[in-house]
C-alpha cells in the first residue's frame, strides 16, 4: 500500500448532507400549512410548503422556485427574510433553511394535489396538532426568535 493509499484510508469520509428549504408564509399572524399525501413520509401531517436544494441553486432560489411549484405564489428575493436553520438527523444529516415571507404576489393555491391533500392557515401560536416534528420545532423556535437547532443528533 502506498502512502497515498494508506493516508486516503485512513481519513475519514466527508459528511454530505442534504439541504431543504421551508417557507413561512406569514399572513399576519397566521402561517400557511400543506397536509401531506401519497409521500410515504409522514402524510396526514401538517407541513410548510418546502423542498430540497438543486444543484447549483442558492437556498434563496430554491425557496422562490419551490414556491411557485408549490403553492402558486411569486417571491421577491428582497422579500425573503432569514428565520432559522436547523441541522436535523434524518436520512443521515439534512440543513433545513427556514425563511419568512409577508409580501408575495398571487393567492396561494395547492398545486401539488398528488402530495397534498389540503392547504390551511394556522396561528403561529396554534401549531397545527398533526405536524411533522422536526418542523414543529423549528416554528417553536422561530417564535422564540432562537435562529440556530440541532434536532435528533
Amino acid at each position: 500500500m502506498t502512502a497515498t493509499e494508506f493516508d486516503q484510508q485512513s481519513k475519514p469520509r466527508r459528511h454530505k448532507v442534504t439541504g431543504d428549504v421551508h417557507l413561512v408564509l406569514r399572513r399576519g399572524d397566521q402561517v400557511l400549512y400543506g397536509q401531506r399525501q401519497n409521500t410515504g413520509f409522514e402524510d396526514g401531517a401538517w407541513h410548510l410548503p418546502s423542498g430540497h436544494l438543486e444543484a447549483g441553486e442558492s437556498v434563496v432560489a430554491a425557496l422562490i422556485r419551490e414556491a411557485e411549484e408549490e403553492i402558486g405564489v411569486v417571491i421577491e428575493p428582497e422579500d425573503v427574510r432569514f428565520s432559522h436553520v436547523m441541522h436535523n438527523s434524518s436520512s443521515g444529516g439534512r440543513v433545513a433553511f427556514f425563511f419568512t415571507v409577508t409580501d408575495w404576489q398571487g393567492e396561494p393555491t395547492n398545486r401539488e394535489p398528488e402530495k397534498c391533500g389540503a392547504l390551511d392557515w394556522f396561528a403561529v401560536d396554534a401549531l397545527p396538532d398533526n405536524m411533522i416534528e422536526y418542523c414543529r420545532v423549528a416554528m417553536e423556535h422561530i417564535g422564540e426568535e432562537s435562529s440556530f437547532s440541532i434536532f435528533g443528533w
